[in-house]
């Protein structure tokens, strides 16, 4: 199925929220390897410095001819952001329409047009969408999704961009138990570690727990690591003799070692820990709910970002100790 149709987005200072990103059934495994993931065409890389200014309004209409492409299509991935890229408040701006020129090379999520309103200190966005395969995504809650006759299905992925191209990622599902069983051989497809959790949504926010965790496993590694270099202990001893007792973690045993030996390869990139960890933020005070590490980890990781170290590995995070 393809078409065309305008997705508006607007800025009242909060992000998304992942409970209205809820998927069809029929292709929640292929939506939820990619944004899972955090994998990115050039359409995302570049209208990112808009998109990221604002909330995304779940409208995307479908209709129309979509030209020569399939959804088989992929294109090499450009980096389109530079580093004399500043980036622009709304405040700096005159009120006004502005039009904003995007390439894309992804066929699904082809950017034809694209214009920033200002208006009163804050920005919109208005895409025009052309593609295939918009009929497979249901913009909506999973409420909305069952009331226009769909079966809806949310399941992000943990398991990093290895764990994507290897087929071993954990599969976080979401919504009525007989739709989640058939979305199983999808799944299966993709994942090895296959869980239900609940209701349309609960995989989103068992995936925010995974990353709220990790933060704090993550830091804690570092830390580890910072006071034994700076105590004259030998790291990797160090992180031997530990990670098999009670501070033993994936954080610690994998992640860690690798920074220890300043690889910082990505295995899950820095730049989406920091959407994931953002996102989790804004859920957990929406449920009246502060989170201090998750929130100092957040802050530490966007102070690397800010000094290019976005598409570094999470291991990265040591850097912020001057290691």
């Amino acid at each position: 199925m393809s078409g065309s149709g305008p997705i508006d987005s607007e800025k009242d200072g909060k992000k998304m929220k992942i409970r209205k990103y809820i998927l069809c059934a029929g292709i929640v495994g292929l939506v939820g390897l990619s944004s899972g993931c955090g994998q990115k065409t050039d359409s995302g890389a570049t209208s990112q410095a808009v998109s990221e200014q604002a909330d995304t309004k779940e409208n995307a209409e479908t209709s129309g001819a979509a030209g020569a492409e399939t959804e088989k299509e992929t294109a090499p991935t450009v980096q389109v952001v530079t580093d004399d890229m500043v980036p622009v408040e709304a405040d700096a701006l005159k009120d006004g329409v502005y039009p904003v020129e995007v390439d894309s090379s992804s066929s699904m999520f082809h950017i034809t047009e694209a214009e920033l309103t200002v208006a009163d200190g804050k920005m919109s966005a208005k895409l025009t969408l052309s593609g295939s395969g918009y009929g497979k995504v249901f913009m909506g809650t999973g409420e909305e999704a069952e009331k226009a006759g769909l079966h809806a299905v949310d399941a992000p992925v943990t398991g990093g961009d290895t764990g994507a191209k290897a087929g071993t990622l954990t599969i976080l599902a979401g919504g009525k138990k007989e739709d989640f069983d058939a979305c199983v051989p999808v799944f299966e497809a993709m994942g090895k570690n296959i869980n239900y959790e609940g209701k349309a949504g609960n995989g989103q926010h068992t995936k925010m727990c995974n990353q709220i965790a990790i933060a704090g496993a993550l830091a804690g590694a570092c830390e580890a690591m910072v006071y034994a270099k700076n105590t004259g202990l030998d790291v990797d001893t160090m992180l031997k003799s530990i990670s098999t007792g009670a501070a033993g973690s994936a954080q610690m045993n994998n992640v860690a070692s690798k920074a220890a030996k300043d690889d910082y390869a990505p295995g899950f990139f820095l730049k989406h820990f920091i959407k994931d960890m953002g996102i989790a933020d804004e859920e957990a005070l929406a449920a009246d709910t502060r989170l201090g590490v998750l929130e100092d980890v957040l802050g530490m990781a966007k102070k690397l970002e800010s000094e290019g170290m976005g598409d570094l590995g999470t291991q990265a995070l040591i850097k912020y100790y001057k290691w």
